[in-house]
């Protein structure tokens, strides 16, 4: 899920007391370690990987062990997260989260568990935003999909507020494909396993020369080139959607990182 890029001039009911909260949830992640440990390593790699899912990563070392730094998911299916959650092992994910969720019965307490949070979808929620910047500033490792819903017949235009949030914590983005995940209904019911890949994609950063305002037309310049390197990410070829030509891609606002010297 993502947010919308605010206005230039943002505004808020409350600035201050959005800002506390903010800084509270970002001060409270490491009381999030051990519930993250135990869900990673039981509910998600000991029991859904060897017993649900075929999961095959590729790309692990694209993903720096430290530093700011943000997962841009493609999203087809409601177990993508969970599938970055589990699968990237040198740190913890963050997700941000869908504010319906939390009222699911069943994914809501697993939400709450992890530490995830939350946002309002199609509006611009300016405590999941300043969540965003702050937790990838502390060098949390969080997730965001960049089209805001799941879209099962290939990647789709974004919205803007991921390069927003990249341009303002000056994070790493590391684009994220998923294959073979929206058919596990399916593959359920039928008593198989289905075959999921996983693939993390090369680093970069957005490049701001500085600046601490980016104007929408080229935030929406940034986030073009970003889904081009989302595409490039993609197991399955077919899925990159409006995105499969791939001569169209450039990179003038991209700088790719070695994320074994990024801090």
């Amino acid at each position: 899920m993502t947010a919308n890029a605010p206005a230039d001039t943002p505004t808020t009911n409350r600035p201050n007391e959005t800002m506390s909260d903010v800084q509270r949830y970002v001060a409270m992640q490491p009381k999030f370690a051990w519930r993250r440990h135990f869900m990673r390593g039981f509910m998600i790699r000991w029991f859904t990987f060897h017993f649900m899912w075929n999961v095959k990563v590729t790309g692990q070392e694209n993903i720096p062990d430290k530093g700011s730094a943000m997962i841009m998911m493609s999203h087809a299916s409601l177990i993508d997260p969970v599938l970055c959650m589990g699968t990237i092992t040198n740190r913890f994910v963050v997700p941000m989260t869908k504010s319906e969720n939390l009222q699911n019965p069943i994914i809501g307490p697993l939400v709450r568990w992890w530490g995830s949070y939350s946002v309002n979808r199609g509006e611009v929620d300016r405590k999941a935003l300043l969540n965003s910047i702050e937790l990838a500033k502390s060098g949390t490792l969080i997730l965001i999909a960049p089209e805001g819903t799941r879209q099962e017949h290939g990647l789709a235009e974004p919205k803007d507020g991921m390069a927003y949030i990249a341009t303002k914590a000056d994070a790493a983005i590391i684009p994220t494909g998923i294959s073979g995940a929206d058919t596990w209904k399916d593959d359920f019911k039928n008593r198989r396993r289905p075959n999921i890949r996983v693939n993390f994609g090369r680093p970069f950063r957005l490049k701001t020369e500085g600046r601490t305002r980016i104007p929408r037309e080229e935030l929406a310049i940034m986030m073009r080139e970003a889904m081009y390197q989302l595409a490039l990410a993609m197991p399955d070829e077919s899925k990159r959607g409006v995105y499969s030509d791939l001569s169209q891609m450039t990179t003038e606002y991209i700088e790719f990182i070695d994320p074994k010297t990024y801090r």
